[in-house]
């Protein structure tokens, strides 16, 4: 179901694709076309939140033929699936790092839609660029404040609130400067579904970002869940990913890896922590389709001063450059 709307979207992207599913829906062809962008809109199927689909356009966007604007509709925030907001808080500086920014990045949340029903929309707006700028990004620097979100749809705003007071509760010990927004979107902005949920970001004075979010069950699946309850496990997630560490949250790992895959013929490096299941496979696909190895080397908690184990990623780029992109 998501995996069809998901190639149902691709095909909206891509100028000339040829997809073709068996009877039995097992085996898929597929024979890209060019990627050609431009304004368009999609509704994502809800059983599967519109992370699923943003993560893998954040991937395509810049390499557009013409900038992509594209209205998604769905499910904003769920426990499968990274939250548009951990992406737009996470995910868009990150293009930054490797020169694509401009007025025109950007993800705003229009609607918020909770599982099982959704109802959300978002914009995600990317300009292209020609080539990708090499980035060395080894030193991820001290957090220096917290910032976040507490949403609340179809429920009490009290909701909002109580999550805040227990998540500062914990973070407090470590950071004055701390600061959650309460988000209670109201009437047609609340999507079809009743829940609430946080997402939390730490910024260091590097410009690193790490995240954590946690969305409440589902309604009529699972127990119900305590906002004070859910406030202090994702302050707790949040210490967890500050831990582990890195120049990039282990949401993004694969993103970044990517985007120095593509990068000019020049030396990228990037501290991350201990790489996710996600990406360790992901690097497989990188090293089948671009025939691109990583230099791998492990830092020890140590040498560093701090956290877990960590990793430092280099590669050189295979300079690859935006062809369709039209030259004015």
């Amino acid at each position: 179901d998501f995996e069809a709307s998901f190639i149902r979207l691709i095909d909206k992207v891509t100028n000339g694709s040829r997809i073709e599913i068996n009877q039995t829906g097992t085996t898929l062809y597929y024979q890209p076309g060019l990627l050609y962008g431009g304004s368009l809109e999609h509704d994502c199927s809800p059983s599967r939140s519109i992370g699923y689909y943003l993560e893998s356009l954040l991937c395509l966007a810049p390499f557009m033929k013409h900038p992509l604007k594209i209205v998604l509709r769905g499910v904003t925030n769920d426990q499968v699936d990274p939250s548009v907001d951990v992406l737009k808080a996470t995910a868009l500086p990150l293009l930054k790092k490797f020169g694509i920014d401009g007025e025109s990045l950007e993800i705003k949340i229009n609607r918020r839609g909770m599982p099982p029903k959704g109802g959300g929309e978002i914009l995600f707006a990317c300009p292209v660029r020609k080539v990708l700028q090499p980035v060395q990004f080894t030193d991820p620097g001290k957090i220096k404040r917290i910032r976040g979100t507490a949403y609340s749809v179809r429920v009490s705003p009290q909701m909002a609130n109580r999550m805040v007071e227990s998540a500062r509760s914990i973070l407090n010990k470590f950071l004055p400067d701390i600061y959650i927004y309460t988000d209670h979107m109201k009437g047609v902005s609340s999507g079809k579904s009743p829940g609430f949920g946080m997402c939390l970001t730490a910024e260091t004075i590097n410009g690193t970002i790490l995240s954590a979010e946690l969305a409440s069950n589902p309604q009529g699946q699972g127990a119900a869940v305590l906002p004070e309850e859910l406030g202090q496990n994702c302050a707790k997630l949040l210490l967890e990913e500050v831990y582990r560490g890195g120049c990039v949250d282990s949401t993004n790992q694969s993103l970044a890896l990517l985007l120095m895959t593509l990068g000019q013929r020049d030396v990228s490096k990037v501290l991350l922590g201990p790489l996710s299941p996600y990406t360790i496979e992901f690097l497989r696909h990188l090293r089948s389709f671009f025939q691109i190895m990583f230099k791998i080397e492990t830092k020890t908690p140590e040498e560093e001063h701090m956290g877990g184990e960590k990793v430092l990623m280099t590669c050189v780029g295979i300079g690859f450059s935006n062809l369709s992109k039209t030259i004015r």
